[in-house]
């Protein structure tokens, strides 16, 4: 099973590494990072990733995983890039998206009139791109699977897990990575968060995402 992660300059680390734990995990899960050109990936934690192919070298993939970052939309200037997830996502069994990832498949042509979710910051850009903005951790529609922020992309790749391995495999991956979170406040979504909370965020992110 070809499982295939895009990087670029700029995106979030937990995005790609997140579900990478749990679907590297799958049985004869071959993985593959790929990006414009080969070499290291600046993430925009300051984290550095290494990439061993160009995307030139990978044309077909069962699994695509696309990661999300501030600048995601910036990748709707570099047409290269969205051709060749328009071509893979031809190929695949299933197409996903982390967090503002799900823009950058909309700018690539893929979520056309599909319900999907994204990163609770950026929803109303969603239908921008012919999207059905949906809420929810995660959204299905067809083979096309859509994360909201970040640390969604576990849950995501869990539930894919489940699809391609059954139940009983995935709960042994995540009984493995021990993911069983207790975070120390319940405000992990928007709906659940205060409005000073909310609205201080906003502002700090406000200089990340790009105009439509």
């Amino acid at each position: 099973m070809q499982i295939v992660f895009l990087l670029y300059h700029g995106m979030t680390a937990l995005d790609l590494v997140g579900p990478h734990e749990i679907l590297c995990r799958l049985p004869g899960a071959k993985i593959q990072r790929a990006a414009e050109r080969p070499g290291l990936i600046h993430t925009d934690s300051g984290l550095m990733l290494n990439v061993e192919h160009a995307l030139s070298d990978i044309s077909h993939a069962d699994i695509l995983v696309i990661p999300g970052a501030g600048n995601a939309t910036t990748l709707r200037k570099t047409p290269k890039t969205l051709d060749w997830i328009h071509s893979i996502h031809a190929t695949t069994t299933w197409t996903t998206s982390v967090c503002t990832g799900s823009l950058i498949l909309g700018a690539a042509g893929i979520l056309s009139g599909l319900r999907a979710t994204t990163h609770w910051a950026a929803f109303d850009r969603l239908e921008y791109w012919g999207a059905q903005p949906t809420h929810g951790r995660i959204v299905e529609d067809g083979r096309v699977i859509t994360a909201a922020g970040v640390s969604a992309g576990i849950d995501m790749a869990l539930n894919l897990a489940i699809k391609v391995a059954g139940a009983q495999f995935t709960q042994t991956i995540q009984l493995g990575i021990e993911y069983d979170p207790e975070p120390p406040f319940d405000m992990g979504s928007f709906k659940k968060a205060d409005s000073p909370i909310r609205n201080a965020l906003q502002v700090r992110m406000a200089a990340d995402f790009e105009p439509k």
